[in-house]
């Protein structure tokens, strides 16, 4: 090999060392930004996120009272297992002034067991909304007191499980 040719390979390694070495700084330049972005924005962008959490209040309109599922057996064979939750209105909410804590259930189950038992398998699974009307309005004339002033405003499914 002439020494021409021994200068030029030398040159050509050269280069491709030193084009070797800059695709590195830069890959781990891009790396390095990368992970200053991404710790930038798990950093200080989800703060603003909390901050401006807690300035908005949330809307309600009243309180829930859970009730505990109820198994019902069906007129036509089969059962169902319903739960209600009530939503109490601001009156409701508050108690009676004996010192309650708002209404208790009771009155509620009595109602759910009564509208379900008499109804048939596929009342059940075909008319659940107008089973769901009938049940809200009996609950709230229920929860009526005698001047007028309702404790619950609405009710809520949270379990409806036929077989």
């Amino acid at each position: 090999m002439s020494t021409k040719d021994k200068k030029a390979a030398a040159d050509g390694e050269e280069t491709e060392a030193t084009g070797g070495k800059k695709k590195l700084f830069v890959l781990l330049a891009v790396v390095l930004l990368a992970g200053a972005g991404a710790a930038y924005f798990f950093l200080f962008a989800g703060s603003g996120e909390a901050e401006a959490g807690t300035e908005v209040e949330p809307v309600s309109s009243g309180t829930f009272l859970p009730l505990t599922p109820v198994a019902v057996n069906l007129a036509g064979g089969g059962y169902l297992k319903v739960g209600v939750a009530l939503e109490l209105t601001v009156e409701g909410a508050a108690g009676d002034g004996h010192g309650g804590g708002g209404p208790d259930g009771s009155k509620a189950a009595d109602l759910i067991i009564s509208t379900f038992s008499q109804a048939q398998p596929a009342d059940v699974t075909g008319a659940r909304d107008a089973l769901k009307e009938s049940l809200e309005a009996k609950i709230i004339e229920a929860y009526t007191n005698h001047d007028g002033v309702k404790a619950v405003m609405g009710i809520y499914y949270t379990e409806y499980v036929t077989q």
